[in-house]
């Protein structure tokens, strides 16, 4: 039974009784000679005694319709602002103030509850941008060393096979013309080669940055997708709306990415691959879809490190991850963070 229809029933027994006890003062102070006259008296062709009932079951049911839709209406309306906080809106506190003391204490926890929330939700965000900075520190800490050891690694293969392809050049431009050894030493220098072209291409796989560095959101995921359609036979959409976003929300949504597209090249056997990113009522949304195989969510392995990662990320900013797949029918994870109003030196980079 709704609320509304509640009130309206406790409205007109309520009216009942009141009319029940009035009545009953009224006859015992004072006791009218004939009863009947109740009947035979009558107010708009109605008897008096029902008249005067049906008079108290109205104002009864017009006080019960009017305290449930007021209270009906409070309900809703607290009932919508909790919505808004489990899907990561924030929005400001409107209540009437003519409501009962009782309903606006509840809605002053309300209130308080969504600016904690809010609160912490800046909080994990602060915290994931601290992180994202120091991990740049130790990336830079890192390059010197990483440079030397290429150097190293340059040297001692690519240098040498390269140094080994120019002498077998040199020999068989000054051959004496034995079409067979001339035909051996050109294998072997193809090899060496080749050898050389697959040492430089892992080497510089090496220098690929696993996560942003000095470009916003927008930039890096269309430089990775753009890569991925030279290199792997996939076809690959992407809608990418630019806004701003703090600096360790980028490189967590980045990583994010990766990690997807990792698993739909690794696991879906997939033909397309559609990427999504969008602002809406204080949402970022990274929604990336499939054609692949599929999978049942119910059955992931335990020992499915992506999916876990990417929960864990999304946990860290204080948001959601929504996956749906079915066998041979794709996957969509979509992946919503909520962006309340941060100051503008914890922002990673201007808006395009």
């Amino acid at each position: 039974m709704s609320i509304l229809v509640r009130s309206l029933f406790s409205g007109m027994i309520l009216a009942f009784l009141i009319f029940a006890a009035l009545f009953s003062v009224w006859f015992m102070a004072f006791p009218p000679a004939n009863w009947a006259i109740l009947w035979e008296r009558e107010v708009a062709d109605l008897p008096f005694i029902l008249f005067a009932l049906l008079i108290c079951l109205g104002l009864g049911l017009l006080y019960g319709l009017f305290s449930g839709a007021g209270f009906k209406k409070q309900l809703k309306l607290m009932d919508s602002y909790l919505q808004e906080l489990e899907s990561g809106k924030h929005s400001n506190v409107h209540f009437d103030l003519s409501a009962a003391p009782e309903v606006k204490q509840i809605w002053s926890r309300l209130s308080r509850l969504g600016k904690k929330q809010t609160e912490q939700i800046k909080l994990f965000q602060k915290t994931a941008n601290q992180k994202a900075e120091h991990y740049e520190k130790q990336v830079q800490a890192m390059v010197s060393l990483e440079r030397q050891r290429l150097a190293r690694e340059l040297h001692d293969s690519v240098s040498q096979q390269l140094f080994a392809a120019s002498m077998l050049m040199s020999a068989i431009n000054e051959g004496d013309g034995d079409s067979e050894t001339a035909a051996k030493q050109m294998k072997l220098t193809e090899q060496m080669i080749h050898q050389s072209q697959l040492e430089m291409r892992a080497l510089l796989l090496h220098l690929r940055p696993a996560a942003l560095k000095g470009k916003t959101l927008k930039e890096g995921i269309e430089e990775l997708l753009s890569e991925l359609i030279h290199k792997v036979p996939l076809e690959v959409h992407w809608k990418l709306e630019p806004f701003t976003m703090a600096k360790g929300v980028e490189d967590h949504l980045f990583r994010i990415l990766q990690e997807s597209v990792s698993n739909t090249l690794r696991h879906a056997k997939a033909e397309q691959l559609d990427v999504l990113l969008i602002k809406r009522e204080q949402l970022a949304i990274l929604r990336i879809t499939d054609d692949g195989v599929g999978f049942k969510i119910d059955q992931t392995k335990a020992g499915s490190y992506g999916l876990q990662n990417i929960r864990e990320r999304a946990a860290e900013l204080g948001g959601l991850v929504k996956i749906l797949s079915l066998p041979n029918r794709g996957t969509r994870l979509e992946v919503r963070i909520p962006l309340p109003e941060m100051p503008e030196a914890e922002t990673g980079g201007e808006m395009e």
